[in-house]
């Protein structure tokens, strides 16, 4: 047991430095981390030196992601030997899958807490002075009333769901946050009218699998994912609404409709696919098959034929033979996509994949394949991206562009990053007509009509 005492006293207003990894609902966690954290009193650290509380908010879906934590976790080990008075929190989904050692295999981690538990930080920091303290449960509240500090003004995470009812084979999502629970529509969308009211003008909708949202839910809070995009869409102020992410089994036709019908929702679906092949999408127990996948992308493209498509890949898993392999690449071609994440397979511990499949694939094969698919997305992506020059785009300003200061960068309705010259401010809606492409991104310049604010 510790004593506290001299605890926090290295600066007149406690300090704490929070580092995220993984997810976009890592992220949104992290917000309200840092809401709840400025709510008692503590500031941002700009450096983990300086800092009296360090926190981390972890993923463990990927190897690399666990690689990246590791660096940083053992940095705070080195502080917390220089400063033994700091506190060391770990939460997350990497928290959770080590909820029974990680308290004696890293002995300098003070508070550890799974993504359920995100609302309990503060009980956690008043517990800590009397004894290392930890939190596992996965059937915590939603954390849409605590408060939360926002990474831009205009822009907000909303939480629809948590965990996930899919057994996907290499996937630990349903060990580390646990079986589907929808967040009554009614919550959402007065959380989303307390941003709009606080100046938000795009909302994302978070889950795990966003549109199988509300199945569990019973009697009158019952609704659908197509109901909730409405309900969102309507609240006054809200000009675009997106989601991440679904599951291309649980899209229906009411949410392409949506898509189609409802102008705040955006066109673009991020759709993972994982694979090409149908014998590795069965050994990742994804539920569907090639030729069902892109008969869903040629329904969706029908509903709304300018849409913008996204996925997600894995390479080199389990048994991926060349065949397999070549399927992969000629499902971008076919499926036309605005854009792919691309990953290393890597064995996760507690699931299927990683516990009962041999990792075969050698590491310079899985090299070769990811580098060949990368330039086929880029080639796809490219040819996808250059159907917008000459047009106009409406244009969300999110600030300066990152390489240019002298230029502003913002997002398409398609979700495309555009930068161009001008003078607007960060949630202004201006159209930009469209002078140039890359596979990445957009450029062009200002149209000569009014800004449109937050509309």
């Amino acid at each position: 047991m510790r004593v506290a005492g001299a605890r926090l006293a290295s600066t007149a207003v406690p300090q704490y430095h929070l580092t995220t990894f993984g997810c976009q609902m890592n992220a949104h966690d992290s917000e309200r981390m840092r809401g709840l954290l400025e709510s008692l009193g503590y500031v941002p650290a700009d450096q983990r030196d300086d800092a009296d509380l360090i926190v981390f908010n972890t993923c463990t879906i990927r190897g690399s992601a666990d690689e990246r934590f590791m660096g940083s976790f053992g940095e705070a080990k080195r502080i917390k030997r220089e400063r033994p008075d700091v506190v060391v929190a770990v939460g997350g989904c990497w928290a959770q899958s080590q909820k029974d050692t990680v308290f004696t295999t890293y002995p300098f981690v003070d508070i550890a807490f799974g993504p359920g538990e995100v609302n309990r930080l503060g009980e956690f920091l008043a517990r800590e002075r009397i004894a290392p303290v930890g939190a596992f449960s996965l059937d915590g509240r939603f954390s849409g009333e605590l408060p939360l500090r926002r990474a831009r003004a205009h822009q907000a995470w909303v939480q629809i769901s948590v965990g996930c009812n899919c057994v996907c084979s290499y996937c630990i999502v349903p060990s580390v946050r646990g079986r589907e629970r929808s967040r009554p529509l009614d919550d959402v969308v007065a959380e989303v009218t307390r941003q709009a009211a606080d100046g938000v003008v795009e909302v994302t909708l978070l889950g795990q699998n966003v549109n199988s949202y509300g199945r569990d839910l019973d009697g009158a809070s019952r609704a659908t994912f197509a109901e909730l995009l409405g309900a969102v869409s309507a609240v006054d102020g809200i000009a675009r609404v997106r989601y991440m992410s679904p599951h291309p089994k649980d899209i229906k036709a009411d949410v392409i409709a949506a898509h189609r019908d409802i102008a705040e929702v955006c066109q673009h679906i991020h759709l993972p696919a994982q694979a090409g092949s149908t014998r590795i999408l069965k050994a990742m127990r994804r539920t569907y098959d090639r030729d069902r996948y892109l008969d869903l992308v040629t329904r969706i493209r029908e509903g709304v034929p300018n849409i913008s498509l996204t996925t997600d890949l894995i390479v080199g898993f389990p048994g991926e033979t060349d065949d397999d392999f070549a399927d992969t690449l000629s499902l971008v071609t076919e499926a036309q996509y605005d854009g792919a994440y691309t990953f290393l397979y890597s064995p996760r511990p507690g699931t299927e994949a990683g516990e009962t499949l041999e990792d075969d694939v050698p590491p310079e094969v899985k090299g070769e394949r990811i580098q060949a698919l990368i330039e086929v997305v880029q080639a796809t992506a490219r040819e996808r991206l250059a159907r917008h020059v000459g047009t106009t785009q409406d244009v969300l300003v999110e600030g300066p562009s990152r390489t240019d200061d002298t230029r502003l960068a913002g997002r398409t309705q398609h979700n495309v990053m555009v930068s161009f010259p001008g003078t607007a401010a960060p949630g202004d809606i201006v159209p930009v007509v469209i002078d140039h492409s890359t596979s990445t991104s957009l450029s062009g310049r200002m149209a000569d009509v009014p800004t449109v604010v937050g509309a």
